[in-house]
């Protein structure tokens, strides 16, 4: 992923103050060029300009305290009512992209972190079905969780930075995948959200892991601590490659030096990158034994297999992803183990959480709230904050080409049905696997069928950029490589 300011797109534009938020925060390059973008700012600080100008203007003209008071409550009624028109609402999705997609609803099946959401296109079929299709889809998508900028929280480090906001986005997308990990190792893939208290107390349990402070295990505070020889620093952005091994060092120096009040990862981390140098040439490979040797040591000797977490950063093409590798990434989300993607746009990450067609639906972590650490004893927590309604989707050959896709095993039967799905998708990939699956660290032969190529790969941000066969490559757009 390139670097760049974050996009702020929110889940909610009830209240003015997150509208004030996001007015002094720069619009990302994540749509269009950059002289469009500019364009757009520009639109979007003449709205505000002439809006705070009114409301100036009003407070100004008022002849008492009390018609002043008056003035800027019909001031920002004024300003709600024009954020939410119509007009409104057609310029924001213009800039930011539709926010309630109707796409789902009329296309074709919804794979959702493995489950299907089967949304019928037959006009004789039954309406109620196809309704209660798009309910469960719009519970399950609202039932993950989402982690956003928040402000307000203790200074990281030694820094004085309060708040993540502009340059967070990775952290955020990432905390999300490892938090879907949780989610469905200790409540299950069916488990859904809802509004009955009181909540489930290993649901609670895991939204404290994530506080916004050096007491909540894997807080950005920590992450960030663990990321420092991956160069993860407050108010830098990072990319894929290096989020992915910060986590398996953060979850590695909770296991060897634990506290009291930590809670540990409960699985092992394998990252799927070829060697620590990154010298391996063609896809990366995932080693069944060194998938074992993990899980083995995560036990500390006591267990051949455990619950694993398998995180797999790569580059897929220079300024855009190669068209070769799409549907390879829409088929991933077909596998029970599927915890999503970490990508998005340049220099702008989101959680990528389903497909639909050629339409990928996403989490989006740019909206601001205020800090938020709950008790993992309050049961009674509002939790709101921690779930979107608002279905965002991109296309899928619009994503960054710099992604990690994640995967969760439960235990050993799980993973062998991981592999042989993982091999039998590479086998099937036309020569252009996201990557492959061997029984040892040295075999050169790949299970169901050798899908390895001898073609060359540029080494960006330590992540492999696959570049398919020559035959290949001279059809695609970025054949330079």
């Amino acid at each position: 992923m390139g670097r760049g300011k974050d996009l702020n797109s929110t889940c909610s534009s009830e209240s003015v103050t997150d509208i004030v938020d996001r007015s002094q925060q720069s619009i990302c390059p994540t749509l269009g060029s950059r002289n469009h973008i500019s364009s757009k700012a520009s639109l979007w600080s003449g709205f505000f300009t002439s809006t705070f100008s009114v409301f100036e203007h009003n407070k100004e003209s008022s002849v008492s305290e009390k018609k002043a008071v008056h003035s800027r409550h019909n001031v920002w009624t004024t300003v709600r009512r024009v954020m939410t028109s119509g007009s409104m609402r057609r310029i924001q999705e213009r800039i930011l992209g539709s926010r309630r997609s109707g796409v789902y609803s009329s296309g074709g099946d919804i794979w959702l972190l493995g489950v299907c959401h089967k949304i019928s296109q037959d006009q004789a079929s039954d309406d109620a079905v196809t309704s209660d299709s798009v309910a469960g889809f719009e519970l399950d998508f609202s039932s993950r969780i989402l982690m956003t900028y928040r402000k307000g929280f203790n200074g990281i480090q030694d820094s004085k930075y309060t708040s993540d906001v502009n340059w967070g986005c990775m952290l955020r997308s990432s905390q999300m995948l490892v938090a879907q990990a949780l989610l469905f190792h200790r409540l299950g893939r069916s488990w859904r959200k809802t509004s009955q208290k009181p909540l489930d107390k290993e649901y609670v349990e895991i939204l404290h892991l994530f506080g916004d402070s050096e007491t909540s295990a894997f807080s950005i505070h920590n992450l960030l601590q663990a990321g420092r020889p991956y160069d993860l620093a407050a108010g830098s952005w990072v990319g894929p490659y290096a989020i992915c091994r910060s986590w398996e060092t953060l979850v590695r120096l909770k296991r060897e030096t634990p506290t009291p009040q930590d809670q540990q990862l409960p699985m092992a981390i394998y990252i799927v990158s070829g060697d620590e140098d990154g010298e391996r040439g063609g896809a990366p490979v995932l080693c069944i034994d060194v998938a074992s040797r993990h899980c083995f040591q995560f036990s500390k000797g006591q267990l051949d297999w455990t619950p694993i977490l398998l995180l797999v950063p790569l580059v897929l093409g220079l300024e855009k992803i190669n068209p070769r590798y799409i549907p390879s990434l829409r088929a991933t989300f077909t596998f029970p183990q599927s915890l999503g993607i970490l990508g998005g746009k340049a220099g702008a990450s989101t959680y990528i959480v389903g497909v639909q067609d050629e339409n990928a639906f996403y989490l989006d972590p740019h909206e601001v709230q205020q800090v938020v650490n709950i008790d993992k004893d309050d049961l009674e927590a509002d939790t709101s904050s921690y779930h979107c309604n608002v279905i965002r989707h991109i296309p899928l050959e619009s994503i960054d080409p710099s992604l990690a896709i994640g995967f969760y095993c439960r235990d050993k039967d799980d993973f062998d049905d991981f592999c042989y799905r993982a091999s039998k998708l590479a086998g099937d990939s036309y020569g252009a696997p996201l990557f492959t699956v061997a029984e040892t660290h040295s075999s050169n032969s790949v299970r169901h069928g050798n899908a390895l190529n001898d073609g060359s790969r540029l080494v960006v941000d330590n992540a492999d950029v696959h570049v398919p066969d020559e035959e290949g490559a001279q059809e695609d757009d970025w054949q330079l490589l």
